[in-house]
């Protein structure tokens, strides 16, 4: 997930990552072994499950739809194609989960994020930072900041840090 310098997650405030950071993405999705989304996350990646005319970004769409995804909501009533909704002990389906699929499974939300770091269920943070101060929001880590240590970062075209 895109964050601001000062820590927020609001994708329409902050708007799509550039041509390089985008193509990162891509691969970077490519190669998952699933995704795991919180409610309100999801509903914004939904743009992905319909083909629009003015886009370019059918790469992403083709890749982002092959993937097996979880949504970890209890209001959602349906989700779309190779999506599979989880309502209740999202502790345990997605222990299970871990446990079966072979490769990086990845969290996106910011809720959903801590939730799964009090669980013990998150080994590794990406965070991608976007040159924005939006001052206020959603902020990437609700509640207590988990203890991280720095194993690399790098520079993914002209408007993306990521920290590893």
């Amino acid at each position: 997930m895109s964050q601001s310098l000062d820590g927020y997650v609001d994708h329409l405030q902050i708007g799509p990552p550039g041509p390089a950071a985008f193509r990162h993405f891509v691969e970077h999705v490519r190669d998952l072994a699933g995704i795991v989304y919180g409610r309100r996350t999801y509903e914004i990646m939904r743009y992905w499950e319909e083909d629009h005319p003015d886009w370019d970004g059918r790469d992403f769409a083709a890749v982002w739809r092959s993937q097996p995804k979880w949504v970890v909501s209890r209001s959602l009533k349906s989700v779309g194609p190779n999506t599979t909704l989880v309502r209740r002990d999202y502790e345990a389906v997605l222990r299970e989960l871990k446990a079966r699929l072979v490769g990086e499974i990845d969290v996106a939300g910011p809720d959903l994020a801590r939730s799964l770091t009090d669980l013990g269920l998150v080994d590794e943070y990406r965070l991608y930072f976007r040159p924005f101060v939006l001052g206020r929001g959603t902020p990437f880590c609700a509640g207590p900041r988990p203890s991280l240590r720095l194993v690399a970062n790098d520079r993914i075209g002209e408007d993306t840090i990521r920290l590893m």
